[in-house]
């Protein structure tokens, strides 16, 4: 598989082309939201990958970080933040993400999503690194669905037009280089369809599928980030990937997320001796991910590791993690009475394609927002339950800038054609079947792109995915291009981990452990670089 502009060939003579104002690439908060603000001025489609609900946001258990209860402030919110972020965060983005926070919740409040109450008030909850209750949450451990629902609803009732099973594949260009639509596979009809747009939002979620053990859902395998980078975008902070501590780890389970609210509500961390191991840690089960992730991986190196939810009594388990508790019974454990065997999983890319705090990204007509861009709100490490206020806010400042700034329609006879013989096969290695290649990818980054870093594993790394990209080339069925996808993707994480020679938040190199003020800068990539650069915080 080669570096080239288009993942696969393809004839802009053969295919259909269609329309609209704004075209919107993903069906996640982020993606719907952008959707909502925008569908009363412009004609607005949506395409996303499968159905409707199907994203990371649905899956965000926890809750949503804003600052709305009484003894609160984006002040607070804002400190906690930049603390989380390991000296990275961009403070610009950091204080809209506070500040906007607050107004951007209520709109989903008035929108009918239905937050848990407490004596008819919000009843907020507290996670990893925040110094106040904050988090929001809805059905007890069901926050992201009751979003999604909410603005789901919203969509079907707005003239927006949305359009499931459609797969992300390549942006186009017109004569002058610019963006102007995207390539997609109809995974109904199984065609390419060409979508142009006076504006495109990239909305496509995060890359969690690269790893062995992920709590991400089967689709965020990095589409829209690598169909960016191919097309010339930037990507920033590639190196910064966070592992939620406590995953449910249990022989032929999936990853299921174990809320990091539960460790806000009381749960505490054993070691297989059943012992507290974090009592010593500033912060304890409550510090950052990233250390608590790190001293879980330690823990691991000689047994299980386990969530202990009976500190906080048996009725409140039930009734503040009903989802959790449901799915660990179908596995044979009772979270009430029995210890949760759980241990880190890739969970969250803080890094993505560079963004300014517009979202706008260095190539004309396209914006990015949620987890699939980067504007360095997060910094190195992301603050609990930052994720879907950042998809939130950033959404809603992509609407604002569009509004101020949208260009014209396409001319379909514009369009570049693909360079090339459209029918062409690169041949590839008969015993390169892709799901083997997967397994073999996921499990190259989990052994040595993972928790904890070094240079000699990083390289053998790199080395293993070139040999990979060299046996695969893919065809136009949508586990092959996902494969594509993370390859690429893959190997920027990679360029990133190694240039980066210290250890910061969610980047741990064990030849490098300490934090580097001269280090206190963006990695930035893009195809065809043959160095990462760097640009001030």
């Amino acid at each position: 598989m080669n570096e080239n502009d288009y993942l696969i060939p393809w004839d802009k003579d053969k295919l259909e082309i269609f329309q609209t104002e704004v075209l919107i690439l993903g069906s996640g908060i982020a993606g719907l939201f952008a959707a909502i603000k925008l569908c009363p001025k412009y004609e607005v489609t949506v395409l996303t990958k499968k159905d409707v609900m199907a994203s990371n946001t649905e899956h965000a258990q926890g809750g949503i970080a804003v600052a709305l209860n009484e003894d609160d402030s984006p002040e607070f919110h804002y400190g906690d933040t930049i603390k989380a972020g390991a000296g990275l965060c961009n403070l610009k983005a950091v204080k809209i993400l506070a500040e906007k926070g607050p107004e951007c919740v209520s709109k989903l409040i008035d929108f009918g999503t239905k937050f848990d109450e407490s004596n008819n008030k919000l009843d907020f909850t507290r996670e990893g690194a925040h110094s106040k209750s904050r988090v929001l949450h809805a059905h007890g451990d069901a926050t992201g669905g009751e979003i999604e629902r909410a603005l789901v609803e919203v969509v079907h009732s707005s003239p927006i037009t949305v359009k499931e099973n459609y797969y992300l594949i390549d942006f186009v260009k017109n004569s002058k280089a610019e963006v102007c639509g995207a390539l997609v596979l109809n995974n109904i009809t199984l065609a390419m369809e060409i979508w142009l747009a006076k504006a495109i939002i990239l909305a496509t979620g995060g890359a969690g599928q690269m790893y062995k053990h992920t709590t991400n859902p089967a689709v965020a395998t990095g589409d829209g980030i690598a169909a960016a980078y191919r097309a010339g975008a930037e990507l920033m902070d590639m190196e910064f990937i966070q592992f939620h501590p406590t995953a449910l780890l249990l022989p032929g389970a999936p990853n299921f997320l174990i809320s990091e609210a539960a460790r806000g509500e009381g749960a505490v961390l054993v070691n297989s001796r059943g012992e507290r191991f974090m009592e010593g840690v500033p912060g304890k089960e409550l510090a950052p991910r990233d250390v608590v992730s790190r001293e879980i991986w330690k823990q691991m190196q000689t047994g299980q590791v386990y969530l202990d939810f009976s500190p906080m009594g048996h009725s409140k388990v039930e009734q503040r993690f009903p989802g959790i508790h449901k799915t660990c019974l179908n596995y044979g454990v009772d979270i009430s009475t029995d210890p949760v065997p759980v241990g880190p999983a890739a969970h969250y890319l803080m890094g993505g394609v560079r963004i300014n705090e517009f979202g706008e990204t260095n190539l004309p007509n396209l914006f990015a927002c949620g987890e699939c861009a980067c504007n360095g709100v997060h910094g190195a490490n992301r603050l609990a339950s930052n994720s879907l206020l950042d998809g939130l806010v950033f959404a809603s400042t992509i609407s604002d800038t569009i509004n101020q700034k949208i260009g014209e329609m396409p001319n379909p006879e514009d369009v570049l054609p693909y360079e090339g013989c459209p029918d062409e096969c690169d041949v590839r290695d008969s015993a390169a079947d892709p799901a083997n290649l997967k397994e073999e990818l996921q499990n190259i980054l989990w052994d040595k792109v993972g928790i904890i870093r070094d240079e000699e594993h990083l390289r053998q790394a790199q080395a293993e995915l070139n040999q990979l990209m060299e046996r695969f080339n893919p065809h136009s069925e949508v586990s092959e291009l996902e494969l594509g996808n993370m390859l690429a993707i893959g190997m920027v994480i990679i360029k990133a981990a190694l240039a980066r020679e210290e250890s910061r938040g969610g980047h741990f190199r064990r030849d490098f452990p300490n934090a580097e003020e001269h280090w206190q800068k963006h990695s930035v990539y893009m195809r065809g670089d043959y160095h990462v650069r760097y640009v001030s915080i």
